[in-house]
């Protein structure tokens, strides 16, 4: 046989995997405690001699702290037992797809001496299973991925992660539903250790519902020092949805050990609250649960890892024409110990009534960062892979849309750890959002508003939907305004009394349009358990959010979902600026759908960039004096229109500029 050069990179490769994996089948976890002896408690259930011990003495002590008998830390119910049946080691994967690259991430409970460190992924190809994919089974963590170029996303493909002979996961890879006028995406966060077992009411509400993209916002798991155990836990309660879609999980505070996070850019925490900023656990702790979330997203444009060499993952993906910017709003976040002045009982509370909201947005205080800062421009702009709309997903509000905390009569004027502060870092970040006419989606808060948020004024930023708290008995939350009254502008014809126009305890005016309150902390029927769907209408360009209690039933309709929802809303009103007059209409005679972006030339700021839809686009602006168009297929640098004025709203029509 002729040893051709493709032959042999071939042989090569084979070569290299054979020599790897020769060295990982079989082998012995080399560390008993691989995050150091001082962080004994760390996944503690999944490493060393895991089979042959119960809890080890570091997390026995905490257990014995622990409310409640028979309960770990912070009164959670025990873990699932992790001495599985090893055909049923894979638990689960989920995946994403972006540009032709396929990436897949799979998550094995932990495996005995003997056995093999290696994953496989197979799929179904003119009836046949084939391997296409072989990944090393990490340790600790007990996690393997794999990468797939070249891949075509117009096929649904049918798919299994298989371990030995006869362990498997299998699932769909769905096409890119780019046909589809409506893109569903489900919204959820905060889920519960301390409810245990199935999360069945939700995920046959979502297989009914069949969102196209499933989005977890953080804190999927509340058992701190044991990630992996928690993770497999969460895998087993979602896995029968995200087994078959593409699905965008991001860890936060919880999910990393920590009650609030301030990141600073991957900076070590000294003190309890960890308020000063920085990471409690080591680094490698910190990466594990980031590689376990996280890895399966598309490639970060920006992957240089923070300080002490923590990785990032913040990126864009796109499905069925929505572009999703992802992002990490606490990584790069300040923390406020020693850097602001004190005014609570704690570095991050405040409750002095007469404090000045400016005495603490204070020079040099981050919040997303230049990185991501510089990202979200960059993406605001860019329509590339077939965007049609655009969507904002991070942890956490950019605003404090909460009066009561942990309790219905615990009034907290202002929490940092909520992204309306620094209140200048959060104005940069909407004001980036808003050029690309996009919502923001998130979590964390456990409590469900959707709000549309002030930079300079009221409802001049983007709408932002916070979804409820999968199951909320960690820590309710509560909007309550302190002088029982609607704001200004109150919704008109809502079941709820307290909309309006308020500024929360930050100073950062918001609209709020819905909340879910509790009812009851003590009912699980009654805590506002449940989750966000948000339908994405490309053909008129209107976005629904839904917000769905955890009982709900799907086939009960609009009046199943909480008082207040769903919400319509129209694409263009992300930017609610005041329209002050409009520049000549724009005729598109080859129907090429172009994206189109307007600048103030005065500034130079770039007021927004969007993509037209149908054969005719009229640009409006927010000031008089002269602006630029700049349009072309996918960014905005093929055809430029200088030295337009705008006229006013009664006689724009009378203008068009053919193209």
């Amino acid at each position: 046989m002729k040893l051709t050069r493709r032959l042999f990179l071939k042989l090569s490769a084979l070569l290299s995997w054979s020599a790897a994996s020769s060295a990982s089948i079989g082998a012995e976890p080399d560390a008993v405690l691989p995050f150091g002896k001082d962080n004994p408690q760390l996944d503690s259930l999944t490493t060393g001699q895991w089979w042959q011990k119960g809890l080890p003495s570091a997390a026995q002590k905490e257990n014995n702290n622990a409310k409640g008998k028979g309960k770990n830390a912070g009164g959670q119910p025990p873990a699932p037992s992790m001495d599985v049946p090893r055909e049923e080691v894979v638990c689960f994967a989920f995946y994403t797809q972006q540009n032709g690259v396929l990436k897949m991430s799979a998550q094995l409970f932990p495996l005995k001496p003997g056995e093999e460190r290696v994953a496989r992924l197979e799929v179904q190809r003119d009836g046949q299973w084939r391997e296409i994919a072989k990944g090393e089974v990490h340790y600790p963590g007990w996690d393997a991925h794999f990468r797939v170029e070249g891949w075509d996303g117009s096929k649904n493909v049918s798919y299994r992660v298989r371990h030995g002979e006869k362990a498997m996961f299998e699932g769909l890879i769905r096409r890119d539903p780019v046909e589809k006028d409506v893109i569903v995406v489900a919204n959820m966060s905060c889920n519960s250790s301390r409810t245990i077992g199935p999360r069945s009411e939700i995920v046959e509400n979502l297989r009914a519902q069949d969102p196209d993209v499933l989005f977890f916002g953080g804190d999927q798991t509340y058992r701190h020092t044991e990630h992996t155990a928690g993770w497999i836990e969460f895998g087993l309660q979602f896995r029968d949805v995200i087994r078959d879609r593409p699905t965008v999980c991001i860890p936060d505070d919880h999910d990393v050990g920590h009650g609030n996070l301030w990141g600073e850019e991957g900076g070590q925490s000294h003190i309890p609250g960890d308020a000063d900023g920085g990471y409690r656990y080591p680094p490698a702790y910190v990466n594990q649960v980031q590689r376990q979330q996280s890895w399966h997203l598309p490639d970060s444009p920006d992957p240089a890892p923070v300080s002490r060499d923590i990785s990032v993952y913040f990126t864009r993906m796109t499905v069925g024409g929505i572009d999703f910017a992802i992002l990490e709003d606490r990584k790069f976040k300040t923390g406020p110990a020693g850097k602001i002045p004190q005014m609570g009982p704690r570095p991050d509370h405040i409750n002095d009534p007469s404090y000045d909201p400016k005495s603490i947005d204070l020079p040099g205080l981050e919040l997303l960062g230049a990185r991501q800062e510089k990202f979200l421009r960059e993406w605001s702009q860019n329509y590339s892979g077939g965007a049609e709309m655009k969507c904002v997903l991070s942890a956490t509000a950019f605003c404090g849309a909460v009066h009561m905390h942990g309790g219905p009569n615990s009034r907290l004027l202002a929490d940092l750890d909520c992204n309306g502060w620094p209140q200048s870092g959060r104005n940069r970040a909407l004001r980036e959002i808003r050029r690309a006419w996009a919502p923001h989606l998130c979590g964390d808060q456990h409590l469900a508003v959707v709000v549309k948020h002030g930079i300079d004024e009221f409802g001049d930023g983007p709408f932002s939907f916070t979804s409820p708290a999968i199951v909320n008995t960690i820590y309710g939350r509560w909007w309550h305004p302190l002088d029982e009254k609607p704001g200004p502008n109150p919704v008109s014809n809502s079941p709820l009394p307290w909309t309006g126009d308020f500024k929360d305890g930050l100073g950062n005016p918001i609209s709020m349009l819905a909340y879910a309150n509790p009812e009851n902390m003590q009912d699980e029927k009654q805590r506002a358990d449940g989750y966000g769907l948000i339908r994405f209408n490309k053909k008129t360009r209107k976005i629904t959010f839904e917000c769905w209690p955890r009982f709900s039933k799907v086939g009960d309709g609009d009046k199943a979902q909480f008082p207040g929802w769903p919400i319509t809303v129209s694409m263009e009103n992300n930017d609610g600026r005041k329209v002050t007059g409009w520049l000549p209409e724009l005729v598109f005679e080859n129907g090429t759908n172009p994206v189109v972006q307007v600048i103030e030339d005065a500034t130079g700021e770039v007021l927004y960039t969007v993509r037209a839809h149908g054969s005719r686009f009229h640009p409006r602006v927010y000031s008089a004096g002269k602006h630029t168009i700049k349009l072309g297929k996918d960014k905005p640098d093929a055809q430029t229109l200088a030295g337009l004025e705008p006229k006013s709203i009664d006689d724009s029509g009378r203008r068009v500029m053919k193209l």
